[in-house]
């Protein structure tokens, strides 16, 4: 039977070629004044897109402040840097343009600019946000789905502690999407996006009862698609249409249309990911890739169904004498596809050897950041995440 749900997505896609053009009457229509633009590195400015970001807004009669410098596992300083400039430059909007990481800082200096306390308290779960500043997006990577979720997650340097904060109020007015603005990335990037992609799905795929028809077929179509243009993308980086289909899919798998009916998901991969990506700052979607298959092993058995299922309308493995023998075969012919794409299935393809005692750490750490137990489709304490961590050296 399926659980009573709440669907809520405010924001506004506007999708295509050119569209970030449009930028300026879109912050315009939002009544904003002052303007935040918040970015990564120097390839926004040097490809062209800054300049036209910001030609867009002068056109449209906004002014605004920059501030770029965010890096993959985006750094709670410059969250602290950002709060302290659009309070004194008095900024009311704020315009992410980049990937996941851009926006989900975005997000948290969002919570932080109106606050009077410490933004890292609604990361460490010692309050909730109360009030943030609008947010837009100019999305430059298919991969976390910030741009149309309720989620951010921030690493807070002192302890490499890495934390998620989930909150309605930061969920972007507007997100732009130009899939040509994703041509420009590495491979490694691109194949990195489509397993976070496929993994917020996942994540909602895999639990315990509660589940929807309608809702596992979106869920299935979307894996299936993602994997079949993951796979173009690699031999022709340029092909519209297969980013298009990317990046559609990343917005789709995590602004709650793949959990509707559900229990609200596993995310135990992306727990134990966070921890990885904290310690050892790796790229997120690598990293999920390097631990889900040993998770799915050691879960399999407790959620049984489901990865039959997966096996058979996602994988396409025909059903085998047990079901547990087609639900292994399902485990291994995703882990087929991450190799496909030059994705990690272990910690040492990563590029990461954890000794023991780091092993430990990450375990403790994670089960501490959810509270003390994880998942879904297998509730996981501490020794269970330890003993995943272990298997998937």
């Amino acid at each position: 039977m399926a659980n009573n749900f709440a669907y809520y997505t405010p924001t506004r896609v506007v999708f295509g070629k050119g569209t970030e053009n449009q930028v300026g009457e879109l912050v315009k229509a939002q009544g904003a004044t002052k303007v935040l633009i918040h970015y990564g590195g120097q390839s926004a400015r040097k490809s062209g897109l800054l300049g036209r970001v910001e030609t867009s807004l002068t056109e449209a009669g906004i002014t605004y402040v920059t501030l770029g410098g965010v890096v993959p596992n985006p750094r709670l300083s410059l969250v602290y840097e950002g709060i302290a400039l659009c309070k004194k430059e008095n900024v009311d909007f704020i315009l992410a343009v980049g990937g996941g990481s851009v926006i989900d800082s975005s997000k948290a200096i969002g919570y932080g600019t109106p606050d009077d306390g410490d933004v890292w308290d609604f990361y460490s779960k010692k309050r909730k946000p109360a009030s943030c500043l609008p947010i837009g997006v100019v999305l430059t990577i298919a991969a976390a789905g910030s741009e149309m979720s309720d989620s951010s997650v921030i690493t807070k340097e002192e302890g490499w502690l890495k934390r998620s904060c989930k909150s309605d109020l930061g969920r972007p007015r507007f997100a732009v999407m130009d899939p040509e603005l994703t041509m420009s990335l590495p491979p490694y990037q691109t194949a990195s996006g489509c397993v976070d992609i496929m993994m917020h799905t996942m994540e909602r795929y895999f639990t315990q009862g509660g589940n929807m028809e309608l809702t596992d077929g979106i869920a299935e179509a979307l894996l299936r698609t993602v994997m079949h243009n993951a796979e173009i993308l690699k031999k022709e980086p340029d092909n519209y249409e297969a980013r298009a289909e990317v990046m559609w899919a990343g917005s789709l798998s995590h602004n709650g249309l793949t959990g509707c009916g559900n229990d609200g998901g596993d995310f135990a991969s992306h727990g134990l990911e966070h921890e990885m990506g904290g310690m050892f700052d790796v790229t997120h979607g690598a990293g999920l890739a390097a631990v889900w298959g040993s998770w799915a092993r050691y879960v399999y058995k407790e959620c049984l169904p489901r990865f039959v299922k997966f096996a058979v309308n996602v994988m396409g493995v025909s059903p085998a004498a047990t079901d547990e023998e087609t639900a292994l075969q399902g485990i291994e012919a995703m882990e087929d596809f991450y190799r496909r794409i030059d994705m990690p299935t272990n910690m040492r393809e990563l590029g990461i050897t954890p000794t023991d005692e780091q092993l430990h750490t990450m375990a403790r750490l994670c089960s501490e950041g959810a509270g003390g137990r994880k998942g879904s489709a297998k509730v996981l304490l501490e020794e269970d995440m330890y003993r995943i961590y272990k298997m998937a050296l």
